[in-house]
């Protein structure tokens, strides 16, 4: 379901009774998590946003949002747990193995097929059609073992029916898997609905489609989190000698006829995708286990961020700068790709107190100019800690507009007004190759009207300014009641009159693309203020199509920026076209995002008069 690019509709922070109703929600749909365990998936002061998306095939989703990462979404009126909940509770659904290579296939938007699923020795989770199952790897927990062992007696097994005794006499004790060689366990994967109940399962011999998969590791709804690795799941542990004592039911794996197998050469391809698991698996604990508490690391990113604003884009002539707009403008922007600054999770909680702590080390100095506004006033560049913080090198996917799948660079689109030849002007302009529906350049359009009164002797002997008006110019340029009253037209006046009496038209051409033509008058981006109800102010934004930005893109920047909630709806009265609405006078911020990030030229803005002045609220 998330395998492409989604489309985000709003992203609001939840209110305080639709947070009980989605606990009471989240209880009814996984009565075995508990009552506590549900209070830690659904805290009841933490921030928590509900996303409203599309996704690419259409299908509506509501997707709940905690720390940054979604742990919940809701299609159909149904409750989903992502990867992310199943990482903090693996055993809240029956899970299913299938092995790494297939992976790939299930996040680019496949099934999981029974041929596919991996049956351990104690058989398959009893399930019935339509329960919802998570899907993991080879490597979970005690079935590293299991899944290996079985491996190995089911290639045995297909051997000795092919009589190939060439191969199997190469077959020694040393291929047999180590009972103390295990696999470091890890997550679920995938979140599926199975297709059969288990009993069906295995009475069509594990043939067949088997979970119609909805979710899982590394597809956009993972992508729009913190984009971590599956962590460690300690296994279970297990009597080596008890393994000598476990019975293969080698009936419960149906057909075989889905191995293949191909002499030593395909032995060697089980085993070196064994040993990849094993390589993987690992570096992923060793990375869990050394990853830092994350009020730490949220204290090292936003002295990164404030380093870097100073160093790069704050000026001298920038001060005395309000405080709001040092973390808005700079300090966000300054954030590394991938990470999100919040202030809330550090040490400082409030942007104010770490400012304050910086003021200690006479880094800055902070002020309050007028009631309840506080600005840095001076900055010491000369500060150790400014001097020797190195700038990182920029991303190549920074300042990015999604289109689809893929992400390219935004360029400023170069934009050119155009006129089209109506048709009571076809006699104008026949003379010079143009016919009706033609586009045309202001300055072609003069050369062409220069040329045709030149060439029919049309300029005034006695004053070369002026231009007599033979029939086609006074059927082209003047009104009825005009026909037989003016004789003549200064250049300008001619001019003029020729561009009004034109249509309209615009083309947007993009770096890289073939140029764009549109009929009508070009619209500039609108920004407007909203009263809301309660005296709440909204800033709304609207025909960021035309220049090629993305609204939802535009909407998750300003968001991030703003610290407010945003939301991304229908223009009214516009068809196919979105606007961006975000809570709070914003036009400060979008302005400086349009005019400064993306380039675009301002006359192509209006609206941006009315932001609010320094050092008022």
């Amino acid at each position: 379901m998330f395998a492409k690019a989604f489309r985000v509709k709003s992203n609001t922070a939840i209110k305080g009774s639709d947070r009980r109703k989605l606990r009471a929600d989240v209880t009814a749909a996984f009565p075995t998590l508990g009552t506590d365990r549900v209070s830690e998936l659904i805290p009841g002061k933490e921030e928590l946003n509900v996303m409203k998306l599309y996704a690419h095939k259409g299908d509506t989703v509501t997707v709940y949002m905690s720390g940054g990462n979604p742990i919940l979404f809701e299609l159909e009126k149904n409750l989903y747990p992502t990867v992310y909940t199943l990482w903090s509770y693996p055993d809240l659904l029956p899970t299913f193995t299938t092995w790494p290579l297939v992976l790939e296939k299930l996040v680019g938007g496949a099934d999981l097929m029974l041929p596919g699923v991996v049956v351990p020795p104690t058989g398959l989770p009893p399930v019935q059609q339509g329960d919802l199952c998570a899907i993991a790897l080879v490597g979970n927990r005690a079935h590293a073992f299991q899944a290996r062992t079985l491996l190995f007696f089911q290639l045995l097994l297909l051997l000795l029916q092919r009589n190939q005794e060439s191969v199997y006499e190469q077959i020694s004790e040393e291929t047999l898997p180590n009972p103390h060689l295990w696999i470091p366990s890890r997550a679920p994967v995938a979140i599926g609905v199975a297709a059969m109940s288990t009993a069906q399962m295995l009475a069509s011999g594990l043939k067949g489609k088997g979970f119609s998969v909805l979710h899982t590791y590394q597809d956009h709804l993972w992508k729009s989190g913190d984009k971590s690795a599956p962590p460690a799941i300690a296994p279970l542990a297990v009597n080596p000698t008890d393994s000598n004592e476990e019975k293969v039911d080698l009936g419960l794996q149906g057909s075989l006829s889905s191995l293949t197998l191909e002499g030593e050469e395909e032995n060697r391809k089980v085993h070196h995708s064994e040993a990849s698991e094993d390589t993987s698996s690992g570096a992923v604990s060793q990375d869990s286990s050394d990853s830092k508490p994350l009020q730490e690391q949220m204290d090292e990113l936003l002295q990164q961020c404030f380093l870097h604003a100073l160093k790069s884009r704050v000026k001298k002539a920038d001060l005395p700068l309000l405080t709001s707009t040092l973390l808005g403008s700079h300090m966000f922007s300054c954030c590394p790709e991938g990470q999100q600054l919040d202030i809330k999770k550090s040490s400082y909680k409030k942007l104010s107190k770490f400012l304050q702590h910086m003021q200690q080390e006479q880094i800055v100095q902070v002020k309050e100019l007028s009631k309840g506004v506080e600005s840095i006033v001076t900055v010491d560049w000369r500060h150790p800690r400014i001097t020797s913080f190195v700038i990182p090198e920029p991303s190549p996917t920074s300042q990015t507009v999604q289109e689809g799948s893929r992400e390219q660079p935004y360029h400023p689109p170069d934009i050119k007004s155009l006129y089209c030849v109506p048709a009571n002007m076809t006699q104008l302009f026949q003379e010079s190759g143009h016919k009706k529906g033609s586009t045309l350049e202001g300055s072609e359009v003069r050369r062409i009207i220069v040329d045709y009164a030149k060439r029919n002797n049309l300029v005034d002997a006695d004053n070369k300014n002026l231009v007599k008006l033979d029939p086609i110019l006074c059927d082209c340029l003047l009104e009825k009641n005009e026909q037989h009253v003016v004789m003549k037209l200064p250049w300008d006046g001619l001019l003029t009159r020729c561009l009004q009496n034109m249509q309209p038209a615009y083309q947007v051409t993009f770096p890289g693309q073939e140029p764009i033509l549109k009929k009508g008058k070009l619209c500039p981006i609108d920004i407007t203020l909203a009263q809301k109800s309660y005296n709440k102010k909204v800033t709304v934004v609207r025909n960021l199509e035309t220049y090629g930005l993305d609204p939802c893109s535009v909407a998750a920047i300003l968001q991030q920026r703003c610290q407010a909630s945003t939301i991304v709806s229908p223009a009214p009265g516009a068809k196919d076209s979105l606007q961006v609405q975000i809570q709070g006078n914003q036009i400060h911020h979008l302005g400086q995002l349009l005019l400064e990030e993306y380039r675009l030229p301002g006359k192509y803005i209006q609206g941006t008069e009315k932001a609010p002045k320094p050092g008022k609220k």
